[in-house]
Order: structure tokens, then sequence, then C-alpha cells
């Protein structure tokens, strides 16, 4: 048994709390677009991952902002700009990323 997870309710560990963070269809996608391009904007955002309709893409940035995991940069001027980047929390999170695709690699059919 994973030891964060001994004698605990599953709902009251650091394994529930992570994932709490990066579940979601298009959460991991952001972080490795944002870990790939560095400062990244919202429509080149949109252009690398797709399959996001411009709803999502802005409630999932919102999200992972209020998370403390990105960080939203606007610049007062016309048109508005406005870059996103990882936060040191952000980028904590990337070895953990790594290895799930590793995983995912080595595992798929």
């Amino acid at each position: 048994m994973l030891e964060c997870i001994q004698g605990a309710r599953l709902e009251d560990t650091g394994f529930s709390y992570t994932m709490s963070l990066i579940q979601g269809k298009y959460k991991m996608l952001i972080l490795y677009t944002l870990t790939e391009y560095g400062v990244v904007r919202f429509n080149e955002m949109k252009k690398y991952i797709g399959t996001i309709s411009y709803k999502t893409l802005s409630s999932t940035l919102k999200e992972l902002e209020a998370d403390g995991l990105v960080h939203r940069e606007e610049y007062p001027q016309i048109p508005p700009k406005v870059e996103y980047s990882l936060t040191g929390r952000g980028r904590s999170l990337i070895p953990i990323l790594d290895a799930m695709c590793a995983w995912g690699e080595e595992n798929r059919a």
C-alpha cells in the first residue's frame, strides 16, 4: 500500500490533492504546453492544443491560476495582451507528469 494513503481516507491524502490539481481533460496539456514553450499567449495556447474551446481554455487557465500553478500577466495596452507561464509550483509538477508520460509510453498497447 502506498505510504501516503495508509491509514487515511483517500480524499484526505496528498495523492488526492495532487489529482485535484491536475485532473481534467486539458490541465496536463496546458501545463506541458507552458513547459515546452515558456511564456504563451491565449491564442497561441489554443493553437497548440487545438481541440480545446475558447471557453474551456479560459476556465481551465483560471483554475490553474487559482491553484498557483500558472501565472497570468496582463499588459495595459490596446489590443490587450495577456501571457501565461508556469509558476515555480507549476514547474514542480512536471517531473510527476513526465513519469506519467513515461509509464504510458511503456504500457500502452
